[in-house]
C-alpha cells in the first residue's frame, strides 16, 4: 500500500512545478536581455522534466496530482502585471522569478517535514525539485 504521505507530497511538488512553469511564461515575454531568456528557458526545460517525473510517480500512485490553487495563481499573475506595468526590466523579471522560486523552496521544505512518512523517492525528487529552485536563483543573482 503506497503511503499517503507520499500522495500528499507528490501532489504539492506536482502544483508547486506547474505554479513555477506558469510564472515563467508570464514573464517570459518582458525579457529582454538574451542570456537572462536562455536561462529561464532552461529553466522552463527543467520544471517540466521533474514535472513529468513527478506526473509519473502520481500515476503509479493512481493519482490525478494537484493543480495550483487559483488565489495563489490570482495573486501571482496580478503581483507580476502591477511591476511589470511600472517597470518593464530585466531586473524586476529577476526578482520576481527569485521570490516566486524562494517561495518554493520554502513551501517543498514545509512539506518535507509535513509528510515524513513519504517514500525516499518522493523524497529524493523533492529535493531535486528544491536544488533546481535554488541554482535558478543562483543564476538570477547578476540581473538583481
Amino acid at each position: 500500500m503506497i503511503e499517503d504521505d507520499t500522495i500528499k507530497l507528490l501532489r504539492e511538488c506536482n502544483a508547486g512545478v506547474k505554479m513555477g512553469i506558469s510564472s515563467l511564461d508570464d514573464v517570459m515575454d518582458h525579457v529582454r536581455d538574451q542570456n537572462l531568456k536562455n536561462l529561464l528557458i532552461q529553466s522552463k526545460e527543467t520544471h517540466s522534466r521533474l514535472g513529468s517525473e513527478t506526473h509519473q510517480y502520481l500515476m503509479k500512485c493512481q493519482d490525478d496530482g494537484k493543480e495550483p490553487g487559483a488565489m495563489a495563481k490570482m495573486m501571482s499573475w496580478m503581483k507580476t502585471n502591477m511591476k511589470l506595468a511600472g517597470d518593464d526590466s530585466d531586473r524586476v523579471v529577476a526578482d520576481l522569478v527569485t521570490d516566486g522560486c524562494n517561495m518554493g523552496v520554502k513551501f517543498l521544505y514545509k512539506y518535507l517535514h509535513q509528510y515524513p512518512a513519504a517514500d525516499e523517492d518522493c523524497k529524493k525528487l523533492t529535493e531535486k525539485i528544491i536544488r533546481a529552485e535554488e541554482s535558478l536563483v543562483k543564476d538570477l543573482r547578476e540581473y538583481l
